[in-house]
């Protein structure tokens, strides 16, 4: 245990100055930082929202509203398959959380059934007399339920992520809720405007089985839908409802790109997208055989703008315009490239954490650290002399290694994660002490200082393993359970576990037996 290999030497010495380099960008400020080239080490530790301020929100997914959609695709696949196989039906439509359907004829009502029953096939169907009634089983309502919520937490992230935001916590809570924070966010109602829209886009044809006037007086054709149009085209004098049909021509599920950009004639903002091969493929086809019709863009249930098809559009490409100002068409863009939520979100819970009451914490944490480590570095000089000493150098050296190693991972530091720090400085000795004493007893039962010290790192080597996996198997638990300021102290403590082994095991033996080879001392200054 005496004896340090070159190549173990320069190993110690390279982790060591690893750590500091990768923790020097820390030192600087953050506009320096993110100059120094990107071949360098330049990334700083994240602070959580705790420590720099930001915004917390607590969403609710409107899972109702996945299954009420479900329901009316439902209607529109009954009404389609009974027209193709001209059955004649009356009373089509959504009653309460089922849809029901009388056939005329009941003869015609098993074929209608089994017509049905193969285009909804993740739904039940009851058959009572000449009804037909379809309802989804409580094993479907729950995974439609998971599935809408994991499907809102994927786009939130991608809406957030577009914005340019730092670490942020998105989690689930609870069946149907979304727990989000987000450090350092200086204009939370931007965040609360894209998280509010659905941005669920499609296309359709224009319905030329009625009016609009006549839509207005309720009586709408069937398969069609009355739509508002939007705020800005209404203000610019165009039509202030359009009558859509409700199928939907081309999806914007399709939809691969949107970038913001300026009309080559007009030079007003609008929002050119490309489709997939397959929404290109569709998009052509429909464009072509509805040459001179009108085409509405739908967005959220209100129509952007409702273009005449001039030409088949063929390439897969295409241009909203819609009275956009130039925000409005960024935001528009995000919204498509990051894909349309399967539910609207309801923000239950806002608040919003100052950077003053983060700074509060830094320097509460920071005292906190500068007083633990002081009078632990005290303690071990006094107790164990120079041999404290080297303990203490190999504590500054954990310390460094520990913020090298949240720098590196880009870890989030929380206010329960300076505490894991701390905690981390008075286990950080827990070695040496166990191995110091275990030399004490060696040189007490007449042993030279050589083969003491040998003696004591060989039979505290496994005691130290012991104590500290015991803790390094804690600490992962509360990683994988835990959640926010668990997981924020969780990461901290495992990682100062692992620094300290190193510090204690190789840094601080490396240093005593360097003073031995140099000094051969005839007893130890314990």
């Amino acid at each position: 245990m005496v004896y340090f290999s070159k190549w173990k030497v320069m190993f110690v010495l390279g982790v060591v100055a690893l750590g500091l380099i990768f923790a020097a960008p820390n030192l600087f400020s953050e506009k320096f930082a993110d100059a120094v080239p990107d071949f360098l080490p330049h990334k700083q530790v994240n602070l959580g929202l705790d420590l720099q301020g930001g915004s917390h929100l607590l969403l609710e997914v409107d899972v109702k509203s996945v299954l009420r959609e479900r329901l009316t695709s439902a209607v529109e696949g009954a009404r389609s398959v009974l027209r193709q196989a001209r059955i004649r039906y009356s009373a089509l439509g959504i009653r309460g959380d089922t849809v029901s359907v009388s056939i005329r004829e009941a003869a015609k009502v098993e074929n209608a059934r089994q017509l049905i029953l193969a285009a909804q096939q993740n739904m039940q169907l009851a058959v009572t007399g000449n009804q037909i009634v379809l309802s989804f089983s409580e094993e479907e309502v729950i995974a439609q339920s998971r599935a809408a919520v994991e499907q809102s937490i994927e786009i939130v992230r991608r809406r957030i992520d577009e914005t340019g935001t730092r670490e942020p916590t998105i989690q689930q809570q609870g069946d149907d809720r979304i727990l989000l924070q987000l450090p350092g966010v200086d204009d939370p109602e931007r965040v609360k405007r894209l998280l509010g829209r659905t941005a669920k886009m499609t296309f359709h044809l224009l319905d030329n089985n009625g009016s609009v006037e006549e839509a207005k007086r309720g009586r709408i054709p069937p398969g069609a839908m009355l739509l508002p149009a939007q705020a800005s085209s209404r203000s610019q004098g165009q039509a202030s409802h359009y009558l859509v049909r409700r199928r939907v021509a081309v999806g914007g599920d399709r939809l691969v790109d949107s970038q913001p950009s300026f009309d080559s004639q007009s030079n007003a903002p609008v929002v050119n997208f490309r489709f997939d091969t397959l929404g290109a493929k569709k998009f052509g086809d429909i464009t072509a055989r509805n040459v001179g019709r009108p085409f509405a863009v739908v967005l959220d249930k209100e129509v952007i703008t409702a273009p005449v098809i001039r030409e088949p559009i063929l390439g897969g490409s295409g241009q909203i315009s819609g009275n956009f100002t130039v925000p409005e068409a960024q935001e528009l863009a995000l919204l498509l490239r990051a894909g349309a939520l399967p539910a609207p979100l309801t923000i239950l819970e806002e608040r919003t954490v100052g950077p003053g009451l983060g700074a509060d914490s830094i320097a509460a944490g920071k005292i906190a650290s500068i007083v633990g480590m002081v009078l632990v570095v005290i303690f071990m000089a006094v107790s164990y002399g120079r041999f404290g000493l080297y303990a203490d150098v190999a504590l500054i050296a954990n310390m460094i290694l520990i913020l090298g190693a949240l720098s590196i991972l880009q870890a989030t530091l929380t206010l329960p994660g300076i505490a894991g720090i701390v905690l981390t400085i008075g286990m950080a000795v827990d070695a040496n002490v166990l191995v110091f004493e275990r030399i004490r007893e060696e040189v007490r039962a007449g042993r030279t200082p050589i083969s003491a010290i040998d003696a004591g790192y060989s039979r505290a080597i496994t005691t130290i393993i012991d104590a500290n996996l015991t803790t390094l198997i804690a600490s992962t638990i509360l990683f994988f359970f835990g959640s926010g300021p668990v997981k924020g102290f969780a990461v901290t403590l495992t990682i100062g576990i692992i620094t300290s082994l190193f510090t204690a095991i190789m840094l601080t033996r490396l240093l005593v037996v360097v003073w031995l080879r140099r000094k051969r001392p005839t007893e130890l200054p314990l």
